[in-house]
């Protein structure tokens, strides 16, 4: 147990009162929840708990954003529809959604950044707070949302959760551990700019747990695929600032993993969370020397691995230390400029409205 303060205001579980934080039935009224998924969360032991849970919390709305197949989801919704909860489920891939993005210039690539962008619009448009987490924790509690929730009544704009990666005896986290944060610590030794102090200052920064106001939400601009997290990281430095964002004790969480190899892998993802990582920092005027930084990177990153190490050590943890640094000589790959930005407009800006969203997402609701 601490209760060491970064550069930006950090609220620890220390086990007496602050793990329970009353947030008032007025606020949740007031708050929308939005919980991205796919095919592979359908009735799935992990999204049964978290929706389950829901449930106790009973916020003003849960909004689902499905990406499945035209003969997925109606089963899906009906299962959604099971649970008591005042639920907007939003057909992501669906044909209406499709013509309304291609109208627009919006077609090509989806991912998670655009499905929780589809449904952040609605949200924000009908309430004050935003919530937004993923379906994959098995260790989801319902008090996860007030405690999110907890610094926008403090007056913060952003709330960011945090927590340890521990399971089955090993570390977790992988991506958030031997990728971003000695990427982080290579890219600080050569710049001073505040988005670098800002970026590095997150306990978790890749925890797919956040709370937001909805004028945030609307300013959002998230990539299409991978990378959402960094991405809003980068809107909340921008919008929010240091005075503004908190991040939030979750305890311990126990998500689904995934395998290294392949595109829908940590490998794959790598690429796209570096590649939205860059993109906040170029954005900013942060000019990486990217052949430099892969060098320092992989320097960085062996330095990790001793730390991890000793620390699963301490703890009596099993540890692969030659696995891990394969897995940072993987993840260098990633260290490139980012290419051609493609992320979504802000919704303050955006070529439709919400209205239009929901309508083409909800074709079971037509008259």
């Amino acid at each position: 147990m601490e209760y060491v303060q970064e550069r930006i205001t950090t609220l620890h579980d220390l086990g007496e009162t602050g793990a329970g934080f009353p947030v008032r039935p007025a606020v949740l009224e007031e708050t929308a929840v939005v919980v991205p998924m796919t095919a592979r969360e359908h009735a799935s032991p992990a999204a049964e708990a978290t929706l389950a849970e829901l449930e106790v919390v009973d916020p003003g709305a849960v909004f689902v954003p499905v990406r499945a197949s035209a003969e997925r989801i109606g089963p899906f919704r009906e299962w959604l529809e099971s649970f008591d909860l005042s639920l907007r489920v939003l057909w992501c891939t669906g044909p209406g959604v499709s013509s309304v993005l291609a109208e627009a210039g919006l077609a090509n690539g989806f991912g998670k950044g655009r499905d929780v962008w589809l449904a952040l619009g609605p949200a924000a448009a009908d309430f004050e707070h935003v919530v937004v987490h993923d379906a994959d924790a098995r260790s989801y509690e319902a008090g996860h949302v007030s405690r999110l929730l907890a610094p926008l009544t403090m007056g913060f704009d952003f709330s960011k959760g945090y927590y340890a990666r521990v399971e089955d005896g090993r570390l977790y986290g992988r991506l958030c551990r031997l990728l971003y944060e000695p990427l982080l610590e290579a890219l600080a030794d050569a710049h001073g700019e505040p988005v670098v102090d800002y970026l590095g200052a997150f306990r978790y920064a890749l925890a797919g747990e956040f709370a937001l106001t909805a004028d945030l939400a609307r300013r959002l601009r998230p990539p299409r695929a991978w990378g959402l997290e960094v991405a809003t990281l980068g809107d909340a430095f921008e919008h929010a600032g240091f005075a503004g964002t908190a991040q939030v004790d979750l305890g311990r969480h126990e998500h689904d993993h995934r395998a290294v190899d392949g595109e829908t892998g940590l490998e794959g993802m790598s690429r796209e969370v570096a590649a939205a990582l860059f993109r906040v920092l170029e954005s900013r005027g942060v000019e990486p020397d990217y052949d430099g930084l892969r060098r320092r990177y992989r320097a960085t990153g062996d330095r990790f691995v001793d730390r991890f190490a000793a620390d699963a050590a301490f703890n009596g943890l099993a540890y692969d230390a030659a696995g891990e640094r394969e897995q940072i000589g993987r993840y260098a790959g990633a260290i490139s400029p980012p290419g051609e930005d493609t992320r979504l407009p802000a919704w303050l800006e955006a070529p439709f409205d919400p209205e239009a969203v929901v309508a083409a997402a909800t074709p079971w609701l037509e008259a």
